[in-house]
């Protein structure tokens, strides 16, 4: 691929609903200008974008792909994302890294969830977009209503670039707004012809919509439209480019991507609507100084990049995406990765289209590349040179609230298994997994129930290595409402020295969130004071895992007063095992409960949605504290407790059509409802019996 000057680098993202067309409008964008020989189809799996298995198996987008194109002396990076809002943190990587975005709609969906939200991503990244209506070719979709609809629902500033020229149920062409031209499909080409009778009104009337747009773009403009002065085609044009970068006008194309209908005109628009790199900002902050350094993509400043997505992938290797945010990097140069203050050469300097790496001399500021085999970079990694080291700040990725207990099906490969969701959590930056040492669990972690399946299916068919999922067990903590009194006496004879402890303890709750507190009252030498450690050792050993459900103990004050010893026998792990006896005794007859752990849930959501929420908030034991408007929607806050929340994104996203976001953090501990600690007892007794519960 040639090089090219970041005045000829367009990067745009593609966005819209899971299944609006954005891959198969990638893929004709990629077949008109030349980039591949034939058009790939995504029921086929012969897509350029998506391209990993679990994207062919499923016919969905999972990862965001770069399909860079040329066009008419220009480049244009185009990133395909995912429309399932489980891949949002793909999404976002993309975000990161555009110039502007494409905002594809569906002509026979109309305006979805996905729509509204690839809107707000726009707004929050301040990137300007056109609108693409694709189905086009489909005679029962409605053009003017999917413009009706996203006139209702983004305002005035939505403006119809063209419109589609209908004839016997197909699409024969289209109408140029702003030339007030139509033009016919003759093949790949465009011809010329008179505008069709039944498609003036509405033309006039969307051109008087763009014409009052671009009248408000400045005082000379508006009072030449007040005068009844008309706008030359230049005039228009010139206008139009500002009103789309600060986001006052929206472009309405429409087309086909089955049919590359529309895409023709679509790519030339980005070429000339869509900003340069160069006509953004971008700062970085210069760590041996403490400056800021303002690389805002200027070709002539000190090389920097930034690392945005890496690629882990046991079959085409490890890819670190860069966007080069000022100065030209070269393949062989050094650069320096600020992260791990280390120098290295960067070898051969890549483009990928969609999996196919093409092999580059140099990429300037504003461009997209990748590094391979650089296993030491990770996404978020800013580089530069070492005489003007460069950190970026990191991406605002989303938090995976979605979680699942796994288990190893065979219990060998759990080092396998720990290896490939490093490489997993390398790549998606919105994959988790931990241990659970408090409760004895394993856990991932994920943006909703599709994102954990791919996850575990990934396991089995990428790196052999096999899990087993349920529904993890909830964070309960134990403690003890009454006082008690207990006593042991751990005796055992042996052949040679024997072992001797024995200890009276006082139990009551210490009214603190601490495991335990320990105290001594011994008179009389009864219990040497050497031996004081190893009775504290008991104590904190049995409050690891409580004597009621196998939870954590918290809440406990624990006194030794008296007790006995042997001069022979005694030791600290006699008296050590003695308290942990002691302890299960004085704990259980000191009525014990179970805390079950509450979150403070938000949960935004359109107004509309706000009887639903609550009702279902009831349902879940959750009580609501209060509600926020903000940007157009309602931030209902509650407290919630959290074993109520499992399953809470597939529900929330069912309610609400995908529109509702929820976020949470702990709050506190309260006391569990009679028929869930029963639950929770039973459970671990039933563990106990299986012999699960040493996992």
């Amino acid at each position: 691929m040639n090089v090219y000057t970041t005045d000829k680098i367009r990067n745009v993202v593609l966005l819209g609903h899971g299944g609006a067309g954005k891959t198969t409008l990638a893929e004709a964008m990629a077949y008109l200008s030349g980039a591949v020989s034939r058009p790939g189809k995504i029921e086929d799996g012969s897509t350029i974008s998506d391209c990993d298995k679990e994207e062919i198996r499923r016919q969905i987008s999972i990862s965001t792909s770069i399909i860079p194109v040329e066009w008419t002396d220009y480049k244009i990076n185009l990133l395909d994302t995912p429309g399932f809002f489980d891949f949002e943190g793909e999404v976002d990587e993309a975000m990161s890294v555009a110039d502007g975005a494409i905002i594809v709609v569906s002509g026979k969906a109309g305006v979805e969830a996905g729509t509204e939200r690839a809107w707000d991503l726009c707004e929050k990244f301040h990137l300007p977009r056109i609108f693409f209506i694709t189905d086009m070719d489909i005679d029962s979709v409605s053009y003017r209503q999917v413009l009706d609809d996203l006139n209702a629902m983004f305002g005035k500033k939505i403006a119809p670039f063209n419109m589609p020229l209908r004839e016997d149920e197909n699409l024969a062409g289209y109408i140029n707004v702003i030339q007030k031209k139509a033009f016919r499909y003759q093949g790949e080409e465009a011809v010329e012809e008179e505008v069709p009778e039944y498609s003036q009104e509405y033309l006039n009337q969307y051109n008087d919509s763009l014409m009052e747009a671009v009248a408000e773009t400045s005082e000379e403009f508006l009072d030449r439209y007040l005068s009844g002065d008309t706008f030359s085609e230049a005039e228009i044009r010139a206008a139009v480019r500002n009103a789309i970068s600060d986001g006052s006008i929206i472009p309405v194309e429409s087309g086909s991507g089955a049919t590359q209908r529309g895409v023709y005109t679509l790519l030339d628009d980005i070429v000339k609507y869509m900003p340069a790199a160069n006509n953004r900002q971008i700062s970085g902050i210069n760590t041996q100084t403490n400056e800021i350094f303002e690389a805002n993509f200027d070709v002539l400043k000190p090389k920097t990049a930034y690392v945005f997505k890496t690629i882990v992938d046991p079959f085409i290797g490890h890819y670190s995406l860069i966007k080069i945010r000022s100065g030209v990097v070269k393949a062989d140069d050094l650069m320096y990765n600020v992260r791990t203050s280390t120098e290295f050469k960067i070898g051969k300097l890549y483009v990928l289209r969609g999996n196919k790496a093409m092999e580059v001399p140099e990429l300037h500021a504003g461009d997209l590349g990748a590094l391979a085999k650089q296993t030491s970079l990770k996404t978020g990694d800013g580089l530069s040179t070492k005489a003007n080291p460069v950190m970026y700040a990191k991406m605002d990725l989303p938090t995976p609230y979605t979680y699942l207990r796994w288990k190893p099906v065979r219990k060998a490969d759990v080092d396998k298994i720990a290896m490939a969701m490093a490489k997993i959590a390398a790549e998606d930056q919105t994959f988790r997994f931990e241990r659970d040492s408090a409760n004895r669990q394993s856990l991932i972690y994920g943006m909703g129930d599709l994102h954990l399946e791919i996850i575990q299916s990934r396991l089995l068919n990428e790196y052999k290595a096999e899990i087993q999922t349920e529904r993890p067990k909830v964070a309960f903590r134990e403690t003890i409402r009454k006082n008690s009194d207990a006593e042991y006496k751990y005796k055992k004879q042996t052949g040679g020295h024997g072992q001797y402890g024995h200890v009276k303890i006082r139990f009551s709750p210490s009214g603190t969130t601490d495991p335990y507190v320990f105290d001594e009252e011994v008179v009389g030498g009864a219990v040497p004071r050497n031996f004081f450690p190893a009775v504290e050792k008991g104590i904190a050993s049995s409050c690891e895992k409580g004597p009621l459900a196998g939870f954590p103990v918290v809440g406990v004050h624990a006194t030794l007063y008296d007790g006995s010893f042997h001069s022979v026998d005694s030791s600290e792990q006699a008296f050590k095992t003695a308290t942990e006896q002691c302890f299960k005794k004085g704990f259980m007859e000191a009525n014990p409960i179970l805390m079950e752990p509450y979150v403070t849930l938000k949960v935004t959501v359109p107004d509309h949605y706000i009887g639903d929420i609550i009702g279902d908030l009831n349902k879940r034991r959750g009580s609501v504290m209060g509600m926020t408007p903000t940007n157009g929607k309602q931030v209902i806050e509650a407290e919630v407790p959290q074993m109520e929340l499992f399953g809470y994104c597939t529900v929330l996203r069912s309610m609400t059509g995908g529109r509702g976001d929820f976020s949470y953090e702990f709050s506190r501990y309260a006391q569990a409802p009679d028929d869930v600690q029963a639950k929770a007892i039973s459970a671990y007794q039933e563990e106990l019996a299986s012999g699960e519960n040493d996992e």
